[in-house]
């Protein structure tokens, strides 16, 4: 897979959000593929699968994943407490994303593994170039893992 090529997972349950958070990365990365779900449970199906469902193969193709921290369903928390425990996705980088300023969710998100931790931006614009700056740098500067490289599934 080529840099450019890999996906993004968005889980953002705020509809604004999405739609800003959505345009922003478009913007930023039009040939990267964009994945949105909703709600931390869903987040967890499209990764993992589910009783009637296997699990989605675009995990495959992610970069990143952009995680909001208060999520219906599922804790955003929770859903990175999964993505670390699994050898399918321990390896996925995760950018934990809140509009709160709480220290204690900043140091339990780092403990828990994330990659990075971002307060969203209030003003669209400053918003919007935080979110190219995030596409920009985790698809394009760093490195994941190919598909049938080191990853054993």
């Amino acid at each position: 897979m080529a840099k450019g090529e890999c996906s993004i997972l968005v889980v953002e349950d705020n509809p604004d959000d999405q739609i800003l958070t959505m345009r922003a990365l478009r913007k930023a990365s039009s040939h990267s593929p964009i994945i949105l779900q909703e709600d931390g449970q869903a987040a967890l199906g499209f990764l993992f699968g589910t009783e009637s469902s296997k699990r989605s193969p675009q995990v495959d193709t992610l970069g990143v994943i952009l995680l909001d921290l208060k999520l219906p369903k599922v804790s955003g928390l929770e859903v990175l407490r999964r993505i670390r425990s699994s050898p399918q996705t321990d390896w996925l980088p995760v950018v934990m994303m809140t509009s709160s300023d709480e220290p204690n969710e900043l140091r339990e998100a780092y403990r828990l593994g994330a990659n990075s931790f971002v307060t969203k931006q209030i003003d669209y614009s400053k918003f919007s170039e935080q979110m190219c700056l995030l596409a920009r740098y985790w698809l394009t500067v760093n490195q994941v893992p190919m598909v049938g490289s080191s990853r054993s599934f």
